[in-house]
């Protein structure tokens, strides 16, 4: 028999995946109201330009890019950007701090690809924390801001002791929007927009410094084969059209714009990084108190503020638990695939409510008393 959890408990929006995230309340009436003016028009004309360009100069006012950093888009999402960056960006070698799946995927393209070196790998169990090191014999450093598998959020800091000439690329599809982050550190900070950006996937955007622009060039106009799909320069050359290489989901960029807006509106990077940190903040206080449930990450400065894991105690069927909560229309809190079998795992991007945080432990609370 399937339990009711109490109307006055349940959270005004029960989705709480780390991705796809949700997609705000009246977005998707927004884009249907937008009728024929974007959907089914053509991506070279100004409609569709425009759109671009919103979520270009949005992304630049998120960020305060720096002096002489650009945005680029292109199409495939972060698992594409993998590729990409060992065609156009990884000169030699690359450096690969891992502590969860998505770093991993980054470092096994690297150790794939044919015309680069073995890229070294400093590695950290699930809910540990690896951190690039200072390497002479690298032209790229590369790790997660924060580990989507696994909950971990890393500093973004230049290694100490990098040279100039050492890019440094963060995988930020997670982070992007709601972490605080200072791009003076990162050469690339990539990602996608089906998280803290709340829309939908298949792009890939990135931050590139004039470092990681001078290094794309140079190895465009070498003799190594860059096929058009990771071609960073044709998609830094379409970006600054309002444009992209091939034709982009029209409906993805505009739910991303409209984020975009709110964010500003809303207070910026700084407003956005609050925000889930009060959502993170209620969350690993309620685990840390209960008998039944606590924190995946051990060390507490290494939790993330928009995703979280917490490790169920054996007594508790997980699988039950997200039963009884989906049938009260409280979705999406599947672990990562791999990395714990009694696991829940919560987006706290800024379209979630922090009191719909707390709205959820209080229903967790209720279902396991009852189970």
């Amino acid at each position: 028999m399937t339990l009711r959890i109490p109307a006055d408990l349940l959270p005004r929006d029960g989705r709480f995946g780390s991705g796809p995230s949700k997609v705000p309340a009246g977005r998707l009436d927004d884009l249907a109201a937008s009728g024929a003016s974007l959907m089914g028009t053509s991506h070279r004309q100004s409609p569709v330009k425009h759109l671009v360009r919103r979520v270009v100069t949005g992304l630049g006012d998120l960020f305060s890019l720096p002096d002489g950093y650009e945005v680029a888009i292109g199409n495939g999402g972060s698992a594409a950007f993998w590729d990409l960056a060992t065609f156009a960006l990884v000169e030699r070698r690359s450096q690969h701090a891992v502590f969860g799946e998505f770093a991993g995927k980054f470092a096994a393209a690297a150790r794939k690809a044919p015309w680069l070196g073995d890229p070294t790998v400093l590695s950290a169990e699930p809910g540990g924390l690896a951190l690039p090191v200072a390497e002479a014999d690298v032209d790229v450093y590369a790790w997660t801001h924060n580990e989507t598998s696994t909950g971990v959020a890393a500093p973004v800091v230049r290694p100490q002791g990098a040279t100039a000439d050492q890019l440094v690329l963060i995988d930020a599809t997670s982070a992007a929007g709601g972490l605080a982050v200072d791009l003076a550190h990162t050469d690339v900070y990539y990602f996608a927009p089906q998280k803290s950006f709340a829309s939908d996937g298949g792009l890939w955007l990135a931050t590139l410094s004039p470092a990681a622009v001078e290094r794309a060039e140079r190895i465009a106009a070498s003799d190594r084969y860059v096929p058009a799909f990771f071609d960073l320069m044709g998609a830094l050359r379409s970006t600054r059209l309002d444009q992209t290489y091939n034709t982009p989901s029209v409906a993805t960029l505009f739910l991303m714009a409209e984020q975009l807006d709110w964010m500003l509106a809303e207070g910026g990077l700084d407003a956005m990084a609050a925000r889930t940190s009060a959502s993170a903040e209620h969350l690993y206080a309620w685990a840390e108190k209960s008998s039944y449930v606590a924190p995946f990450v051990p060390d507490p400065a290494h939790r993330s503020a928009v995703v979280a894991t917490l490790e169920l105690d054996a007594s508790v069927d997980k699988t039950r638990v997200m039963e009884e909560l989906r049938a009260n229309g409280i979705v999406d809190l599947d672990a990562y695939r791999g990395i714990g079998t009694n696991q829940l795992r919560i987006a706290m991007y800024p379209a979630v409510d922090p009191a719909d945080i707390e709205a959820l432990t209080r229903c967790i609370d209720w279902v396991v008393e009852r189970l």
